[in-house]
């Protein structure tokens, strides 16, 4: 089939390959952003394999690698002998994969807002210093963000990363650009993970109960003793710590999507 011109266009913008990611991986993601932001519409066709493999500038086998990929996540269906299609209803990402904050609360008929409040320089406190392993005097980038959709605040992101020699050996990049990290208005994970690509993990997310408090109950429009569901989460780059959060969920009463994969050996579900 040939591609429309709005797929032609997003096919052929550069493909982004962080060193160490392979081809497939690439091409997946460049494939299921498009299918969740519709340039690849719900139930509509896919290019064929030759056609995706001409835009990317990848061969039909890491193609058809990437494509096995994104049937495998339940993001495409084959139908034997007519092609590949997007599916219909998109599987919703929870905390069990890892991305950035704003993305596992938001979907594509409810979008989530973000509003950068701060990104400073900072001396680190006794959590960042256990969370990224750092000396006991040394600094770390603060970054807070508040989420929110249709006005109502959902939820405060605050993110650490190191600062100085500890980020420049870690993500040099990010330490090159660290001026264009703080005028994004994405969360700190997601501006990185625009930066540099989906280079981050392994990473650790554990769930606690807590109050507002005065100051965050403030930014949540929460009284103080209000309370609050507590994400604190590490991950790790390159076999070290890279990046600590605290996400602070305000109870709007908005369900939380947590998904959870079959069991080593379980049967695999038909359609």
């Amino acid at each position: 089939m040939a591609v429309s011109a709005s797929a032609d266009d997003f096919l052929g913008q550069p493909l982004t390959v962080p060193v160490g990611q392979p081809l497939r991986v690439a091409v997946y993601s460049r494939l299921a952003h498009g299918i969740r932001t519709r340039v690849f519409p719900p139930g509509s066709a896919l290019p064929k394999e030759a056609d995706l493999g001409t835009c990317l500038g990848v061969s039909r086998t890491v193609v058809r690698e990437a494509l096995m990929l994104l049937e495998e996540d339940g993001l495409i269906r084959t139908r034997r002998g007519v092609g590949r299609f997007v599916a219909h209803e998109l599987p919703r990402l929870g905390l069990e994969q890892l991305q950035p904050f704003e993305e596992a609360l938001s979907s594509p008929d409810r979008p989530v807002r973000n509003e950068r409040l701060e990104m400073t320089l900072q001396r680190t406190t006794d959590f960042v210093v256990q969370g990224l392993k750092l000396d006991e005097d040394s600094n770390a980038w603060f970054c807070e963000t508040r989420l929110s959709r249709d006005g109502e605040p959902l939820a405060l992101v605050q993110e650490h990363i190191p600062a100085g020699a500890e980020l420049r050996d870690l993500m040099p990049a990010a330490a090159d650009r660290i001026q264009e990290l703080q005028a994004s208005e994405r969360t700190l994970l997601g501006a990185l993970t625009d930066l540099l690509g989906p280079v981050f993990g392994p990473g650790e997310c554990t769930i606690t109960a807590g109050v507002a408090g005065s100051t965050r109950g403030q930014l949540l429009a929460l009284r103080a003793s209000d309370p609050l569901l507590v994400l604190t989460q590490t991950v790790q780059l390159s076999s070290r710590p890279a990046y600590l959060a605290k996400c602070l969920i305000a109870p709007t009463g908005d369900a939380l999507s947590i998904l959870q994969p079959p069991q080593p050996g379980a049967a695999p579900t038909r359609p």
